[in-house]
C-alpha cells in the first residue's frame, strides 16, 4: 500500500481548491496509522477525538467524504454491515489490493498481490474492453482458525 506523505496531501487539497484544515489532517493521520484496520467513520472519529476533542461527528463524516471523493481513501464494504475505510490508492496504474476474510473469526487479511492480469487482458482483447479497477475479496478459513478447527479433531 502506498505511504502518504503530508505534503503530498496538501498539495492535492490546493490543487482541488480546498482548505486545509486541522480536522482533514487529523482524519487522515489516523488511516495513516492504522492502516491495517480498515475502520470504521465511527471508530475514526473516536481516534480523531482523542487528538481533537472539539471535533464533531458531523465534521469527521463530511471530511472522510471529501477525501474519498478525491480518491485519498477507499470505502470497503466486508459484508458484515459497516462501510470501512482505508488509505487509498495514489498510483493511477496501480489496483486496489484483494481482502482474505475469515468467516470463522472474521479477520481481514491484505493480499497486495494482483492475480488478475490475464482476466484483465482478456478482456481487453476479446472485449475490447479496459479494465481500470476491480474489487476481489475471498472467503474462507484463516490460518489460526484454521489451526485452532485441526486441534478440536
Amino acid at each position: 500500500m502506498s505511504t502518504i506523505k503530508s505534503e503530498s496531501f496538501k498539495q492535492i487539497l490546493k490543487d482541488k481548491g480546498f482548505k486545509i484544515t486541522s480536522q482533514r489532517e487529523s482524519v487522515l493521520e489516523v488511516l495513516k496509522n492504522n492502516v491495517s484496520q480498515h475502520m470504521t467513520a465511527e471508530e475514526i472519529y473516536l481516534k480523531v477525538k482523542e487528538q481533537s476533542p472539539e471535533i464533531g461527528l458531523a465534521t469527521v463524516y463530511r471530511t472522510i467524504q471529501l477525501l474519498h471523493d478525491l480518491k485519498l481513501i477507499d470505502k470497503l464494504d466486508l459484508n458484515d454491515g459497516f462501510i470501512r475505510y482505508e488509505i487509498g490508492k495514489w498510483d493511477a496504474h496501480k489496483h486496489h489490493h484483494h481482502h482474505l476474510i475469515c468467516e470463522s473469526c472474521g479477520k481481514v487479511i491484505e493480499a497486495e498481490d494482483d492475480l488478475l492480469d490475464l482476466i484483465e487482458e482478456t478482456c481487453s482483447d476479446k472485449y475490447q474492453f479496459k479494465v481500470t479497477n476491480h474489487v476481489v475479496k475471498f472467503y474462507g478459513i484463516c490460518s489460526e482458525c484454521s489451526s485452532s478447527i485441526n486441534e478440536k479433531l
